[in-house]
């Protein structure tokens, strides 16, 4: 990665290990700043704005401009603006009104702070940009120089701020990353060269937005490699290496899909160099090739033993619901060739006050209350429970132990949450670890971490297994079945009303209401779903439906209530339900 900054997409790359500035003067003078000054100009042009009219009628010619520019702000920084006309008596015309300039500099600072930005340190490397300084030291350094050149050329235009406002003006995020070789078949040898991040930084609030804040459709199979035989440039892609429940997927990611990569971090466990420098991992995942086409596809690779898969660089896919559902469709299909079955789901221990502990699963689609259902078990149930732990928010996984019990175990140690449903009670703890997405629009999300990875990947007991039932009115909240052809058929169908988390509309089915594997492999996932049934009921795992009605309207906030209230009543026995008193 030889270049200083890179700027793709509206993302802002810097490259600490080739360019570090450490003063005013030197960030006026950089490189990456006439970058980012070039795109500037460029775009108020493009957009034709007061401000590049102004400019414009000034200096015509557009490097000519940019050159003017970084020298104005170079005496800026230790002049006044009437002593800069004094000694630059050419440069009079840019201060001919002054509260233009003023705002050429807000307009310049908005710009920069609009990009998404990043920055980037190699490990092996201390070179003449990063220099010895740590590099979260550096990530603040860095900052506080943008503001304070910021803050030195408005005071030096008479501009006198009375209230500071502390904002992220220097980077985003920040990856340590490492140029390794990995252990990947002859067939993936075009992914050697792309660099291991070993390390993530970020810096909230992290706010991504994309081009699209819905998933449509499942991924398809195909019979042919998408990677093989494909080239990448090693300055155009990173590699994060998730621990996806027990699998280690390899993600490759454009750099002009950074949001949404780095966004992994809180949704998977980072793996450590050791657990993969001398491991094929079992799923590989390429995000955001550019071939013009619209790939989103995975492929059984049966002579390496790997699921694989490749998406286009389209906006149709700048979505992070592409980049996780892919990943989890990987995981799915492996785990069904392992005879495991996958569990689009949520599943949380409760330990009771009497010191009894229970397991509950609670599956189905997006949207189904899942997780609006346990948020109210908190509220609720709070006189009765002495811990709740989220062990999974969304997908699991059933498999056997050594004697044939049923286990459940989950993928993520975070969870991808709708910002519509925090607002009717659904919330984690420490919320400023989230990254928000798209939060002005409809289905907008966070992805916050929620779990350790050592309680994702135990295998857990099965208590109660539950089917979100969001579309059905009457009956009760609460219901086990006793027969287990009629548990299968309300499980097998799928079935949910649509809330807008998807292109989907109405009432709507899917094969075990999991869009990411099971319906691919209907017929290989049908066996395992009638054995692990089959076990359930046998062992006595309480095996019913939850009606959350959240899909009913009027019902948004009370059905998940209701349900939840049984829930706890069916665990303690209580009909009537006590409160705790409020604090003070």
């Amino acid at each position: 990665m030889a270049y200083r900054l890179n700027i793709a997409r509206r993302n802002a790359i810097l490259n600490f290990s080739e360019e570090f500035c450490q003063s005013r003067c030197q960030l006026i003078e950089s490189e990456s700043f006439a970058k980012v000054l070039e795109k500037y100009i460029r775009n108020v042009r493009r957009r034709d704005t007061t401000i590049y009219e102004y400019l414009h009628n000034i200096q015509e010619d557009d490097v000519d401009l940019l050159d003017d520019l970084r020298g104005i702000f170079k005496l800026l920084l230790v002049m006044s603006y009437e002593e800069v006309c004094t000694i630059q008596p050419n440069m009079k015309s840019y201060f001919k009104e002054v509260n233009m300039f003023i705002a050429l500099i807000e307009d310049i600072y908005l710009f920069w702070r609009r990009l998404q930005r990043y920055a980037i340190v190699f490990n092996e490397t201390k070179r003449s940009g990063y220099q010895n300084v740590q590099f979260a030291d550096a990530q603040t350094e860095f900052e506080e120089l943008v503001l304070e050149v910021y803050r030195s050329i408005e005071s030096s235009l008479g501009k006198k701020d009375k209230v500071l406002r502390q904002i992220t003006a220097g980077v985003n995020a920040g990856l340590t990353v490492t140029h390794m070789r990995p252990f990947l078949p002859y067939e993936y040898r075009n992914l050697d060269e792309i660099p291991f991040i070993e390390s993530v930084v970020i810096h909230p609030p992290f706010i991504a937005y994309s081009k699209r804040n819905k998933r449509d459709g499942v991924f398809p199979e195909t019979k042919k490699n998408p990677i093989e035989d494909k080239k990448f440039d090693e300055d155009s892609w990173f590699c994060y290496p998730a621990k996806v429940g027990d699998l280690l997927c390899f993600v490759y990611f454009n750099v002009k899909f950074m949001a949404q990569g780095v966004t992994l971090c809180n949704l998977f466990d980072l793996a450590d160099e050791e657990e993969y420098r001398n491991r094929k991992p079992d799923l590989i995942y390429v995000y955001g090739y550019e071939d013009g086409k619209d790939n989103q596809a995975f492929y059984q690779d049966e002579a390496n033993d790997m699921i694989v898969a490749l998406l286009s660089a389209k906006d149709e896919f700048d979505y992070f619901g592409y980049m996780k559902k892919m990943i989890l469709t990987l995981h799915n299909v492996k785990k069904i060739n392992q005879n495991e079955l996958p569990i689009h789901g949520a599943m949380v221990k409760m330990t009771l006050h009497n010191g009894e502990t229970k397991n509950i699963v609670v599956m189905g689609d997006s949207g189904a209350g899942k997780s609006e259902t346990i948020e109210q078990i908190k509220m609720y149930g709070e006189a009765y429970i002495t811990d709740l732990k989220t062990i999974y928010d969304d997908m699991g996984v059933l498999s056997l132990n050594s004697k044939g019990k049923v286990r459940t175990s989950g993928t993520e140690i975070g969870a991808f949450v709708r910002l519509d449903d925090l607002d009717a009670g659904y919330s984690f703890k420490e919320l400023d670890r989230s990254v928000f997405m798209n939060p002005d629009k409809v289905n907008a999300r966070i992805v916050i971490p929620i779990t350790d990875y050592k309680d994702v990947v135990e295998k857990h007991p099965v208590d109660i297994f539950l089917y979100a039932n969001n579309y059905e009115e009457g009956g009760d909240a609460l219901h086990f079945f006793d027969d287990e052809e009629e548990a299968l058929e309300v499980f097998r169908s799928g079935y949910r009303m649509a809330k807008g988390t998807t292109t989907e509309n109405g009432l709507v089915g899917s094969y075990f209401a999991n869009p990411f594997g099971p319906v691919q492999r209907k017929e290989q996932t049908e066996p395992i779903l009638q054995d692990y049934f089959k076990r359930m009921f046998k062992q006595g795992v309480k095996v019913g439906q939850l009606r959350t009605r959240l899909g009913i309207k009027g019902y948004e906030h009370n059905g998940p209530k209701e349900a939840a209230i049984a829930i706890i009543k069916y665990l303690t026995g209580e009909e009537d339900l006590k409160e705790l008193p409020q604090e003070d």
